[in-house]
C-alpha cells in the first residue's frame, strides 16, 4: 500500500452538501482517511485550490464514438444518418486500435474530473461477427484503457441480437451480436470471471434496447445482473420511432416491456428515457430505477428533452453521461438538465446545484456498482476533483455560491487536479499520460484515415 498523503483544500464539498473552507483530507492507499474541516494547512500537505469535489461518474459512454466528434456535424441529417457514420468507425476497430482510442478518450474524461466510467460495450467481435481468439478481447482493451487513464470502470457488457424489431443483424452490426442471449451469457460469464475480485472493475449487463433484444430473451441479461449483483442498463425511448415500433409490435412502450420482463429495479438504469408516458414515469420511479440523462448527446441528435424532474420526484434517481462524447464535460451535462427544462417549460428553478452535483457524483457511482464512491467521507474511494474558482468562468465565486458557479458556469477546463483511487492522475491541468490532445488526434486518425 502506498504511503498516506494529506491534501489541504481551500474549499471542499462535504456532506450533507455544502462548501466548507480549509479542509484537510488524509488519503490512505485507495481510500479516504480522516477529514478535518476548518484547519490550517498541515505541514507537507498538498494544497488544492478552488473547490474540491468527489470524483464524478460518467454513467453512459461509448468510447469509440469519440472518433465522431466534429465529423458528424459536416452534414445535415437525423439520428439514423449519424448512426451510419458511427457504424463506419466501428468497422475500423480491432483490439489494438480500440485500446489506443479508448485510452485517449478516457484520459480526456479524467482531465474533466471523471473518476469512474460506465462503458456500454457492444463492439464485441471481429469483422463479420467472427469472434477473436479471446472472445472478450475488445472488453479487455477497454478495461486496460481505463486503468491507463486512471479511471474505475463498470463494463456494461451489452446483449445485442437484432438490428430492429424482427430484423436480423447485418453489416457492421454482426460485430455486436452473439447469436442469442444464451451465447451472450457464456461470453459475459467468462468476462466476469476474468475480473472477479478486482476492486476497480465492475462487470454489468445491458439490454441494448427493445429494438435489439427480443422480449423472450431479456431474462438472460436480467438474470446475469442479479447473479453478479451488478448493474443492468438499457437504452430506453431515445427516439419516438423506437416507441412507435415497440407499441406496434408488443402493444406496450419500451418501459412497459422492460418492466414486464423484470428489467427495472434499484440496480437498473434506463438511459435517455426521453419520450415517456405518465405510466412509464410511474414504473421507473416506483421501481427506483436510475435514469441516465445525456443532454449533450440528446440535443446533438435532436432526440428531445426528457422529464428529469418528474422522474426524480417519482422516485427514479438521476445520473449523467456523455454518451457519444460530442462533449466530455459533466458540468455541461449537469446544467443542461436544468437549462433544457427551462426551455421546455418556460420556468426556472427545477434543480438546485446540490442536486445536480449529487447526480454527477454519488448517484452516478452507485448506479455503476460503486456505492462507496462519490462522497468525501472516511473509507470512501479516494477521489478528489479540484475546480478553479479564479478562471474567467468562475472568478467572483464565494463559499456561498461556489457550487452554483461550478455547476452553472465552470467547464471541464477548470479542473486542475484529479486524484482517482488515491493516484494523482491530473496535476495543474496536465494528465500523467502527457499530451492528451495529441493522443486523441493520433487515435482518431488511426480509425478514420
Amino acid at each position: 500500500m502506498s504511503a498516506a498523503v494529506t491534501y489541504w483544500c481551500e474549499m471542499a464539498w462535504l456532506p450533507p452538501g455544502e462548501a466548507v473552507e480549509s479542509v484537510a483530507i488524509e488519503v490512505e492507499g485507495r481510500r479516504l482517511g480522516e477529514i478535518r474541516p476548518g484547519v490550517p494547512a498541515p505541514p507537507g500537505a498538498v494544497r488544492l485550490a478552488g473547490l474540491t469535489l468527489p470524483g464524478m461518474a460518467n454513467c453512459h459512454s461509448h468510447a469509440f464514438h469519440r472518433a465522431l466528434r466534429g465529423h458528424t456535424q459536416t452534414e445535415r441529417g437525423s439520428f439514423w444518418t449519424w448512426r451510419r457514420q458511427m457504424y463506419g468507425v466501428a468497422a475500423a476497430l480491432d483490439p489494438d486500435a480500440y485500446l489506443t482510442l479508448a485510452t485517449a478518450a478516457f484520459a480526456e474524461m479524467s482531465l474533466a474530473g471523471i473518476t469512474c466510467v460506465g462503458e456500454f460495450h457492444y463492439l464485441h467481435h471481429g469483422p463479420g461477427g467472427v469472434p477473436y481468439a479471446d472472445q472478450n478481447a475488445m472488453g479487455h482493451a477497454l478495461v486496460e484503457a481505463a486503468r491507463r487513464a486512471g479511471l474505475r470502470m463498470a463494463l456494461i457488457d451489452t446483449c445485442y441480437l437484432t438490428g430492429g424489431i424482427g430484423d436480423a443483424l447485418q453489416g457492421t452490426q454482426l460485430r455486436f451480436g452473439d447469436g442469442d442471449a444464451d451465447r451472450w451469457a457464456v461470453r459475459a460469464e467468462d468476462l466476469a470471471a476474468a475480473y472477479e475480485g478486482a476492486e476497480d472493475v465492475e462487470i454489468g449487463a445491458a439490454i441494448h434496447s427493445v429494438r435489439a433484444v427480443p422480449p423472450e430473451q431479456m431474462h438472460v441479461p436480467v438474470e446475469f445482473a442479479h447473479r453478479h449483483a451488478g448493474p443492468l442498463h438499457a437504452h430506453v425511448s431515445e427516439q419516438r420511432a423506437e416507441n412507435d415500433a415497440c407499441v406496434e409490435a408488443y402493444a406496450a412502450t419500451p418501459v412497459q416491456v422492460l418492466h414486464e420482463h423484470g428489467a427495472l429495479g434499484p440496480r437498473s438504469t434506463a438511459v435517455h428515457a426521453t419520450h415517456l408516458s405518465d405510466v412509464d414515469v410511474a414504473l421507473l420511479g416506483g421501481s427506483t430505477t436510475y435514469v441516465c440523462m445525456c443532454p449533450t448527446t440528446e440535443r446533438d441528435l435532436a432526440d428531445g428533452i426528457g422529464p428529469a424532474r418528474r422522474l426524480l420526484d417519482a422516485g427514479a434517481p438521476i445520473t449523467l453521461g456523455s454518451d457519444s462524447h460530442a462533449v466530455v464535460d459533466l458540468f455541461e451535462e449537469a446544467r443542461a438538465v436544468e437549462l433544457d427544462e427551462r426551455l421546455a417549460t418556460g420556468e426556472r428553478g427545477h434543480w438546485r446545484a446540490a442536486e445536480l452535483l449529487h447526480a454527477a457524483t454519488a448517484a452516478g457511482h452507485a448506479s455503476l456498482g460503486f456505492p462507496d464512491a462519490g462522497c468525501l467521507v472516511p473509507g470512501a474511494w479516494a477521489d478528489l476533483v479540484s475546480v478553479r474558482l479564479d478562471s474567467v468562468r468562475t472568478a467572483g465565486a464565494t463559499r456561498g455560491s461556489a457550487a452554483e458557479a461550478v455547476v452553472f458556469a465552470a467547464a471541464a477546463a477548470d479542473v486542475h487536479s484529479v486524484v482517482s483511487g488515491g493516484r494523482r492522475v491530473v496535476t495543474d491541468g496536465r494528465h500523467v499520460l502527457g499530451d492528451v490532445g495529441g493522443l486523441l488526434r493520433d487515435a482518431v486518425a488511426l480509425v478514420r484515415d
